[in-house]
């Protein structure tokens, strides 16, 4: 079983945490206008897509197509051939996608099967989605192969761990900002830590 990435969403639908892991399609780094610092560790794209290529931080994600573009910053192969390299869409676009589908699942199953059933995940043939809900409505959303088992239990034990240790009772982290995401590097760590010693990381 692969994990290929985790968003934390925070009450008012906001992003404010990502890390991946194995993804064969990465996030794209969003534009300037739409960074929020400490939300990700890629850096802001530039206004032409060929000052990020230059970096490798054109990626592609998951939920869109095989499509790829040329890079014209002069990236060439052995034969001196311009690469392509994959286009999808920045991790702004992406965090919207993954947050609407929760939420029209989520009211779907409430609707469909009364209040006391809850949605958990859901799977495609390309990746599972998992989620685990707070007390203070937060949204752990964790993505692995479709091959996986529930992984809820793994986010609680985020939340319930790294989380609450270092960010609900750090004063120098901005819970609950508007403008800036979880910046901490302890928590970072932890969740690598964490991902990387369940015997199902990879």
């Amino acid at each position: 079983m692969t994990i290929y990435s985790l968003y934390i969403f925070d009450r008012h639908c906001e992003p404010v945490y990502y890390q991946d892991w194995h993804r064969t399609r990465p996030v794209r780094a969003p534009p300037p206008t739409s960074f929020k610092p400490g939300v990700h560790r890629l850096p802001p794209s530039q206004p032409t897509d060929t000052s990020t290529a230059a970096n490798g931080n054109v990626r592609e994600s998951i939920f869109s197509d095989n499509r790829t573009s040329l890079i014209s910053n002069g990236t060439t192969n052995s034969n001196n051939q311009k690469m392509s390299l994959p286009k999808g869409l920045p991790f702004d676009e992406e965090a919207k996608l993954v947050y609407g589908v929760i939420l029209s699942l989520r009211n779907m199953v409430k609707k469909l099967s009364g209040r006391d059933e809850a949605f958990t995940s859901y799977s495609t043939s390309s990746y599972k989605l998992h989620l685990f809900e707070t007390p203070t409505n937060y949204k752990f959303i964790l993505l692995s192969d479709p091959s996986s088992d529930s992984l809820r239990f793994v986010l609680r034990q985020l939340y319930v761990g790294p989380f609450l240790e270092y960010v609900i009772r750090n004063p120098l982290v901005k819970v609950d900002s508007r403008v800036e995401g979880v910046d901490n590097d302890q928590f970072r760590s932890a969740v690598d830590r964490h991902m990387k010693g369940l015997s199902m990381f990879n």
